[in-house]
Order: C-alpha cells, then structure tokens, then sequence
C-alpha cells in the first residue's frame, strides 16, 4: 500500500524499511572507519560498560540518569526522553545502552542520516515494545519531513500517516507504544528549536580526565587479556584527546606493539615508544593534527584561514575537520577561531619547534 508522508511517497513494507535502515547503520559504521573488521567491532562492543556502576567518568551525568532511571522504574512509567551532546567519542552511544540495560528494556539504534524516508521512521516506531529505547545518532541530520513525523511520536504516541494523493488522499492515525527516545549530536547548535524542546533532559558529555581515560584503559586491557601497569595505562590515557574511543583504539595498537618488541607487557616506556611508532605525539596529536598546525603556521604563514580554503589544502571534508579535529586543537591552545579564520596560537608555533612570527 503506497503511503505519503510530508510529501514523500513511500512502500508501507515495514521489513523492507527496516532492513534498508540497517543497511545504512553498516554502511555509515564501515564510512567512519573503513579499516575496521567484524572482529574489531565486536571487540569495540566487547569493551564498553553495560551499567551505570560500570560506567567511568561523566559523574554528574549518570547522577543525573540514576535519579530519572530509579524514578521512572518506581512509577512503572516510559521514561522521558533525552538528548545527549558533546565532541564524537564521549560514550554517548555507550551511555544510551547503559540507559536501556538499567531500564530492562530493549534497544533499537541508527542514525539521523540513515533515516531517508518518514516510512523508515514509522517503520522503526511500529516495531517498538512498549518502553523501548530508540537510539538516533547524529539526531541533528533528520530529514525535515522526517523530523516532523517525529513530533507527534514523542508528545503522545501517535503517527499521522496521509494515503494517496491529491482528491482521493486520507489521513489515517497511527497509535504506537510508549517509548523513550535518546537522541545524540554532536552540534547542538543544528537541532531546530521544535525538536529541542520535546527532550525531557538534556545532558553534555565532557572530556575525560587523564586519571579517568587510565581507569578504563584499565578496565578495556583486563578484558582483553593485556598486561598492564598503571604508569602504561597513564601514558596511553595522555594521549587520547580526553575521550575514551581513542583510549580504546590507543591500547589495542600499543598491544600489537608490545606483543611484538616487548613480550606483551606495557609500562610507560613501552607505551611512549609505541605510541611514537605509531605518530602519536605525546600532546596526543596525530599525523593530521599536525598537518593542520603545519599549514596554518607555515604553509599560510599565520595568516587566518577559512574551513573551506583549510578543508581544501588537506584534501579533507570540512565538517571532519570542524567536528573531529578543531575541538581538541582549541581545547589545547593551538588554533584560535576568528572572524576572519583560523590562525595557530604561540603554543603551536612552540609546539612545532618553529618561531612565533610576534616574538
């Protein structure tokens, strides 16, 4: 049965919707990081908590989602919905699944950009047990017809579903079950104000601390079997960019290391010169990094720079450079954002052993 929704015409084949969804979720995972096997991923999933007593770091937070979880569990009632921010790399995928596992429900997870149609959205909702989770990352990039399908689904549990076109177009109303839907993204600033408000909470996610990103290195190199001291975890944890997806990848590459120069043991030195092998410096900056602080102090002779004339010298897309290297740059003190662009701060220039031009 053809079905328009917000001007789309769409097959109301549930499965088929699904699928295609899914398709996508595997095709945008494989696009972030085309190097990564089967066996990487599930070693990734392998690694992350599935508790909130599991769960290092984000204190606040999980105070904050104790309360609203324990709450909600008391009541025999969904839970609200909730919106969580912050840099990519945080846990906020992580912490959704944290979420459902202490409600002891079930959890369906994609992304804003795997959603194309409003028929791959109903398709998700109408497949929901009541209290469910729905996990949409990267919530900021819905589609507009999708979005306001969303609507209605989150404030009471509905679907408005028109058939047909022009005279002989319906409208039909669709009941869903009561679910709790977790979006995630990384630029707040691109959620519309509607959607927005029909989060119960939201919660900011932080970078980690050396002292925590240490204790999940811990954690991750007790599950994979790795030998480990604390002053080995230490030296990993400085160099992860204060979140702890690098930790993760950090430790798995410092063990081919150490598996291979070292007898599989990793103390500080071990870790300092694996990470070095690897073009990690000890500020945490990779190859890439360096490439930007090269070319604004260099190549642009500190001049200010725009993201697309950046984006274009790198010969990379100009929303990963805004979104997965310009945050910790300008956590660190490297770069500055002006009206006018980037341009590399003194700490840059010392950094990379070269003359502030202002000295």
């Amino acid at each position: 049965m053809a079905a328009d929704m917000g001007g789309d015409s769409v097959l109301w084949e549930a499965d088929d919707a699904s699928s295609r969804v899914e398709s996508q979720n595997i095709s945008n995972t494989r696009a972030m990081d085309p190097a990564l096997s089967d066996e990487d991923l599930g070693i990734d999933r392998s690694l992350r908590p599935k508790r909130l007593e599991e769960y290092i770091g984000q204190s606040r937070v999980k105070e904050n989602l104790r309360v609203l979880i324990e709450a909600s569990l008391q009541r025999n009632e969904t839970m609200d919905h909730l919106l969580f921010s912050g840099p990519p790399g945080l846990g906020k995928t992580t912490l959704a699944t944290v979420v459902a596992n202490e409600l002891g429900v079930n959890i369906k997870a994609t992304s804003g950009p795997a959603i194309e149609r409003a028929g791959d959205l109903a398709a998700i909702l109408t497949n929901l047990e009541p209290g469910d989770v729905l996990f949409i990352d990267e919530i900021h990039r819905l589609n507009h017809s999708v979005e306001e399908v969303l609507y209605p689904a989150m404030e009471d549990y509905f679907l408005d579903i028109v058939i047909g076109k022009g005279p002989a177009a319906r409208s039909l109303r669709l009941d869903i079950v009561p679910f709790t839907l977790i979006g995630a993204t990384t630029r707040t600033g691109l959620l519309t104000g509607p959607l927005r408000d029909r989060f119960g909470m939201a919660f900011r996610l932080d970078y980690y601390s050396t002292e925590e990103l240490a204790d999940i290195v811990m954690r991750s190199a007790g599950k994979l079997g790795v030998g480990i001291d604390r002053d080995g975890a230490l030296e990993i944890a400085s160099r992860s960019r204060g979140t702890p997806r690098l930790a993760n990848r950090l430790l798995k590459r410092v063990r081919d290391f150490a598996e291979v120069k070292a007898q599989g043991y990793i103390n500080d030195t071990i870790a300092a010169e694996a990470l070095s092998f690897f073009e990690v410096d000890e500020l945490g900056l990779d190859i890439m990094d360096n490439k930007i602080l090269s070319l604004l102090t260099q190549t642009f002779a500190g001049r200010p720079v725009g993201l697309n004339t950046l984006a274009s010298a790198l010969g990379e897309d100009a929303h990963t450079i805004e979104d997965v290297y310009e945050p910790f740059l300008l956590q660190k003190g490297l770069i500055d954002r002006t009206a006018k662009g980037r341009v590399a701060t003194k700490r840059a220039y010392d950094h990379l052993g070269i003359r502030y031009p202002m000295d």
